[in-house]
Parts: C-alpha cells; sequence; structure tokens
C-alpha cells in the first residue's frame, strides 16, 4: 500500500510544480508589461497614448491582483 502512494504522490507534486511555475511565468510576464507600461508612461506627452497607458496599467495591476494566492482563495470561497 505504501508503494501505490508513493507512485501516486510524484505525478500530484509534479501537477503541483506545473501550476505553481505557471503562475510564476504568468507574474513575469504581467510585471514585465508593467515595467514597460511605467516606462513608457514616463516618456509619453501624447494624451491619448498617456490614456492607453494608464487602462493598461490599470488593467495589469488587476490581473497581478487577481494571481496573488490570497486573494485567489477569496475569489473562488
Amino acid at each position: 500500500m505504501e508503494s501505490a502512494e508513493a507512485h501516486v504522490r510524484p505525478s500530484f507534486d509534479a501537477h503541483l510544480q506545473a501550476v505553481d511555475l505557471d503562475l510564476l511565468r504568468k507574474k513575469g510576464t504581467l510585471t514585465l508589461s508593467r515595467t514597460r507600461v511605467l516606462r513608457e508612461l514616463e516618456t509619453s506627452r501624447n494624451p491619448r497614448y498617456r490614456s492607453q497607458l494608464e487602462k493598461a496599467l490599470t488593467d495589469l495591476n488587476a490581473e497581478l491582483l487577481r494571481l496573488e494566492p490570497a486573494n485567489a482563495r477569496t475569489a473562488t470561497a
């Protein structure tokens, strides 16, 4: 019985690790995008483009907040 449990557990752990890695990749991508948007906001003078960048920043912040573990638990509860 112990050998059966040992055989099942690694695949479960591997799945959790894959989910965690995917979450880290998404957060990294969003963080890089957020950094780029902030840099462009610093240098942009066009009001229309600034407005687009501000909306993009709001969306990126919301998505990053949604991916946080504490917020993910409350969103599903």
